[in-house]
């Protein structure tokens, strides 16, 4: 039996118990009276948060009600917005079609931005970029991927311009594609926007590629999420 490559990761100490601990605060979250009633207004506010969160991640930050307001032109804060309202309509290819799909992500985000859209960046790690099908295939959790990919977009540099925006965006594709957030409810870059230092941090100790720094961010991803469950909560308090 070929031993699935990720596993490994989960032997790393208070990884898998990080994991549970974040399935747990997302699936509470989820069981909010506010979405038994249906999502889309709830979903239209995680979709604003997450690019307003995304883009201030990437150096680009705005006030919320500014870009509630459509008064915001900023390119990156465009993108960021552009690639949030379109996950839901990508998640269905992403794990069949990875390189389509991120191609398309990086022409969302990186409109006006740069020229050359759609192609990786010639420092992209083009090996370890169709090595990502593998990842999303695992049989791993699903957090413990989307990690993965999420921490080898922002380690490779993979895409010219706003590439946190992309890699970003392929994490959440991930959580929705994977089954953990199927309906894409979680706000995941507010949750790494409130931890920005330890975001920033953790994902450098990834791309070291030591136990030590892959545990770290990992760890991150999961307390991202737990943020991330609190803030849909609140959204959730605020529409029911």
């Amino acid at each position: 039996m070929i031993r699935d490559a990720l596993a490994p990761l989960l032997e790393l100490a208070d990884v898998s118990d990080a994991i549970e601990s974040a399935r747990a605060a997302a699936d509470a979250a989820f069981a909010h009276r506010a979405l038994r009633r249906g999502s889309a207004r709830v979903a239209a506010e995680v979709t604003l948060r997450n690019a307003v969160a995304s883009a201030a991640l990437e150096g680009s930050s705005w006030d919320i009600s500014g870009v509630r307001a459509g008064t915001v032109t900023d390119p990156v804060l465009q993108g960021a917005v552009r690639v949030s309202a379109e996950i839901p309509s990508l998640a269905p290819r992403w794990l069949k079609a990875p390189p389509q799909v991120l191609t398309r992500l990086h022409i969302l985000a990186a409109r006006g931005v740069v020229a050359d859209l759609g192609r990786p960046a010639p420092h992209g790690g083009a090996a370890r970029l169709l090595a990502l099908g593998s990842v999303l295939n695992s049989s791993t959790p699903a957090l413990l991927r989307s990690a993965v990919v999420h921490g080898e977009l922002l380690a490779l540099r993979a895409f010219e311009g706003p590439n946190g925006v992309v890699a970003r965006g392929a994490g959440r594709l991930t959580l929705i594609a994977a089954g953990f957030d199927p309906r894409g409810l979680l706000p995941m870059d507010a949750g790494h926007h409130d931890r920005e230092p330890e975001y920033l941090g953790a994902a450098g100790a990834f791309a070291t590629g030591t136990p030590d720094g892959l545990r770290s961010w990992i760890k991150h991803c999961a307390e991202a999420v737990q943020v991330a469950a609190g803030v849909l909560s609140t959204i959730c308090d605020e529409i029911s």
